[in-house]
């Protein structure tokens, strides 16, 4: 067998090739040594560079003119990946043999049957090896034919509407290379002690194509624009640099985030930015990046939870409006008092030998008052204010209790049995208070309505789990109950079977039961009268 230069020349039958293995020597020593890398096969055929070939080899990927498209390429580049595993470890065996010995293996190949991959060196060349294929052409496609059927599927992609941009990342592999042989597992801490690297990588990895829809997105004058540097997609979230950093290190297969882009005619949009990384035997110098525009898709979002704010501002001033009763009376106590104890202390003071220490409890009773009758006021305030929601830990039987002040003078003066069973030991839920509150007031009016006429009614409220992990919250009344017919209608919006109804009290306790990512239902009591339950997620403890 022929050794050394002579043989690229003259090896007619077989494609051969001579590569350069100085870039990748410390790699190739550390995996002959038993050593663990992340994608070294990889790593190694894209670092080993060809050198020279010879004419079969030109011949079998379609270029018998263009060696210069050839020479000084990563062997990865036209070694189908279907033989990476095979190529690597014979190329490491060759390398660390002193001897140079031939090792040949079978490969399975899309170019080639009964192929077979010969790997050998020379003494006193130990970062030289040559590489030989052989085996009977299985049709008429080259490894060029395989390429061009990549430039259609490209094409194709460039004419797809959304925008994608094709990304490079090598680079950083090489850089991960020699964190992992620094020893750096953790690369989070590793960014923290370095935040410089973020930025090494928004410089190194590069955009090598992208589709028209990525240049209108970016408004770019072509998608040549677009060619260069990544920096530009994370200009206003360098936060999200950071995360695609790790995700890459940590070898996950995608990476999606929300992210502000800035664009090169001066808009700033919202957009859903998906990275997805390759794995082999794909190709690794593709890395997929696709932007999504949501920037209306937010706006239209923050508008529909605008009108269905004020879709609930509206039902909770009507809920306001059938307690008038009950407000006026609440707020009428502390004012009460605060009369009774303020003529009480002119009387005290008006006496010959004025009572001070008297005087001044009841002072003190008349700032008790008005301290209460403001609580009485906020609350009430709170329930009609316009209101942006504000998910904070709660404790629902708090909620229930001061849902509970606004109707208990309209349950005492129609002397309807409240029973209360709240469980002390639930978890909290994140939730809106005011939404909540307004929730459960909405179903205690419904009992109430429910039980008019009704003697000795009855209105049953409990919390307690709900079997699945959340926490649940359910009100009976002893009311004749939903008719059959409007039970799976009783949520719908501007639905009621009362004479003054607006029908909006249920269809947003749903909305907002439905917003904190809970469920709500109606049934009827096997022992009469209608049941209301609603569950939500609880917090972790």
């Amino acid at each position: 067998m022929l050794t050394g230069p002579a043989l690229v020349q003259d090896v007619a039958e077989a494609a051969c090739w001579q590569v350069d293995l100085s870039h990748v020597r410390s790699l190739i020593d550390t995996i002959a040594a038993g050593g663990e890398w992340a994608d070294w096969v990889a790593a190694l055929l894209h670092g080993a560079r060809i050198v020279d070939a010879n004419r079969r080899s030109l011949e079998l990927v379609g270029a018998p003119s263009a060696r210069e498209i050839i020479l000084g390429q990563p062997v990865a580049n036209f070694c189908p990946q279907e033989s990476w595993n095979a190529l690597a470890a014979l190329i490491v065996a060759v390398a660390n043999d002193p001897t140079h010995a031939v090792r040949a293996q079978a490969v399975n190949s899309f170019m080639l049957r009964d192929a077979t991959l010969t790997v050998w060196g020379t003494p006193g060349a130990a970062d030289t090896v040559w590489v030989q294929v052989d085996g009977e052409i299985a049709d008429d496609r080259s490894f060029w034919a395989v390429r061009a059927s990549e430039q259609r599927y490209r094409r194709l992609i460039h004419h797809l509407p959304g925008a994608l941009l094709q990304v490079d990342a090598r680079p950083m592999g090489a850089v991960f290379y020699q964190l992992r042989a620094e020893g750096v597992t953790d690369i989070v801490a590793h960014l923290d002690a370095h935040p410089g690297l973020v930025e090494q990588a928004c410089a190194i990895v590069r955009v090598t194509d992208a589709n028209g829809g990525a240049a209108r997105l970016m408004g770019a004058g072509g998608v040549a624009d677009l060619i260069g540097p990544v920096a530009f997609i994370f200009a206003r979230t360098p936060e999200t640099a950071h995360n695609v950093v790790i995700a890459h290190f940590e070898g996950r297969r995608s990476h999606v985030e929300r992210i502000k882009l800035e664009t090169f005619d001066g808009r700033l949009l919202d957009v859903e930015l998906t990275v997805t990384f390759p794995t082999p035997p794909e190709r690794l110098d593709v890395t997929l990046v696709t932007l999504e525009d949501v920037t209306d898709k937010l706006r239209t979002e923050a508008q529909l939870r605008q009108l269905q704010e004020e879709h609930a501002r509206a039902a909770r001033i009507s809920t306001l409006g059938e307690l008038a009763s009950s407000i006026a009376h609440e707020v009428n106590q502390p004012l009460a008092a605060i009369a009774m104890n303020a003529e009480t202390s002119l009387r005290w003071l008006q006496r010959d030998e004025p009572n001070l220490a008297k005087v001044e409890q009841l002072t003190r009773r008349i700032g008790d008052s008005a301290r209460h009758a403001s609580e009485i006021v906020q609350r009430i305030r709170g329930m009609a204010s316009r209101h942006v929601p504000e998910p904070a830990p709660l404790d629902l039987n708090a909620v229930v209790e001061e849902a509970l002040m606004f109707v208990c003078h309209d349950i005492e003066t129609r002397a309807i049995l409240l029973s209360v069973r709240l469980d002390i030991g639930l978890p909290r839920v994140l939730g809106d208070r005011v939404q909540l509150q307004q929730v459960v007031v909405n179903l205690l009016i419904n009992s109430l309505q429910a039980l008019a006429g009704v003697e000795k009614g009855r209105i049953e409220l409990a919390t307690g789990p709900d079997g699945a992990g959340g926490v649940g919250f359910s009100i009976r009344d002893t009311g004749p109950g939903i008719a059959a017919e409007n039970i799976d209608r009783v949520f719908e919006g501007f639905f009621t079977t009362k004479a003054e109804g607006m029908g909006i009290g249920l269809a947003v306790c749903q909305s907002i039961i439905a917003a904190h990512g809970g469920t709500i239902a109606a049934a009827n009591h096997e022992q009469g009268g209608a049941c209301f339950h609603f569950s939500l997620p609880s917090i972790p403890a």
